[in-house]
């Protein structure tokens, strides 16, 4: 592999940890406590090794792929192509983009391998590895050649953008199948435990979609190594997110997980260099049981819990707001000095206080004044 878990530096830091939690119980002290932010805020502080977090110029990435194993009936949950999704994206048609738009995220929608040719446009990057895998039941999905040239490209997308925040999600026809069993080989648990399903599912369907799985899995059944894995069992879009997950964390860059397919890239990036996930937060679009376990594996759950059953990246623009609030609690909210008023004594009860002439005046009005703004170390990235 091109880039080495030495590039990627844990977040851990006792000292920088202790301060940044003393900062945040000064703000409880003053306005309450603030729940979830604050554990929230000491994470971003941590990502980017410093008390005043900030970020510029965040991407929300769809990167778009098809999956040879749709042939076998699965994966086409949302009734439409790849090629269909991925254009409503970037006609603005789908909520994600439009809730990117409104929260001020730059929507990228990234074609890893889609079956068909998308026409040119401003927020389209084009980076097929080829059209669509392969049937995973029947073969590798991708020769291990493609999925190192995956990563290399994912590597490159992340290499070039100038922010430091990349929300990643999947997107494509049989994207969360392949990722579902991707995350039952790296973390050896039942498939069924990843499945994309829920109640409104039908029972045969769901006999069906474990009948493939599992027959895929047998396929492959000796297959253990993370890059094997990946390309045992696709897709080109995981593959493209472990690269951009991989130089996005080495850059301390904020990593936005969405969906199990992000959840398996990350698993497959963790196996490479294990402190990729110490910059990663997680998002969910949807309700469905296989995500609970897919979280689960991280140790981790979802910055919002909104019920929704909507495409990957939903949950990211919706929970960027919440990301952004978090920094603001070390960044923008001001430190207020605790006044340090001493009980009077009797002599300054009766007392008249100086006028602003520098005369006592006669009545008593007693006060105590002070301010303080301790700012810490300075943040390793420039301000806006």
């Amino acid at each position: 592999m091109p880039i080495h878990q030495s590039l990627i530096t844990p977040t851990a830091n006792p000292e920088l940890e202790k301060a940044l939690r003393e900062r945040m119980d000064r703000r409880a002290a003053i306005a309450g406590g603030l729940g979830e932010l604050e554990p929230l805020a000491v994470r971003l502080g941590l990502v980017q090794n410093t008390l005043t977090p900030r970020f510029r110029d965040p991407v929300l990435a769809l990167f778009a792929a098809d999956h040879g194993i749709v042939v076998d009936g699965v994966g086409s949950q949302w009734g439409r192509s790849t090629r269909e999704q991925a254009q409503l994206a970037l006609q603005n048609r789908l909520p994600a983009a439009v809730f990117a738009r409104l929260q001020g995220l730059q929507l990228t929608v990234v074609d890893c391998g889609i079956a068909e040719s998308l026409p040119p446009h401003a927020r389209l990057l084009a980076r097929k590895i080829a059209h669509g895998t392969r049937n995973a039941r029947s073969g590798p999905a991708m020769t291990l050649e493609q999925a190192h040239a995956g990563v290399r490209v994912g590597m490159e997308i992340a290499d070039n953008l100038p922010g430091n925040v990349l929300a990643c999600a999947g997107l494509g026809q049989g994207s969360a199948e392949c990722a579902a069993l991707v995350m039952a080989r790296l973390s050896e648990c039942p498939v069924r435990d990843f499945v994309v399903s829920g109640p409104a599912m039908r029972q045969d369907d769901l006999a069906h979609l474990l009948i493939v799985l599992q027959s895929t899995q047998g396929r492959h059944k000796d297959i253990t190594d993370p890059m094997d894995v990946l390309a045992a069992f696709g897709g080109f879009e995981t593959a493209v997110m472990v690269g951009a997950m991989l130089v996005a964390a080495s850059k301390r860059s904020l990593i936005i997980v969405d969906g199990i397919t992000a959840c398996a890239a990350l698993k497959v990036a963790s196996r490479i260099a294990a402190p990729v996930t110490d910059y990663a937060v997680f998002c969910r679009s949807h309700v469905h049981q296989g995500l609970d376990e897919a979280l689960a594996q991280f140790q981790a759950s979802a910055l919002l819990e909104l019920g929704m059953n909507s495409a990957d990246g939903t949950g990211a623009a919706l929970a960027w707001p919440m990301i952004r609030s978090a920094a603001a609690l070390l960044t923008d909210l001001h430190e207020v000095a605790e006044a340090r008023t001493a009980p009077p004594t009797l002599n300054q009860m009766f007392e008249p206080p100086l006028s602003r002439s520098g005369a006592r005046s006669g009545t008593f009005n007693s006060t105590g004044s002070g301010s303080g703004n301790s700012s810490g170390s300075a943040g390793l990235l420039p301000e806006r």
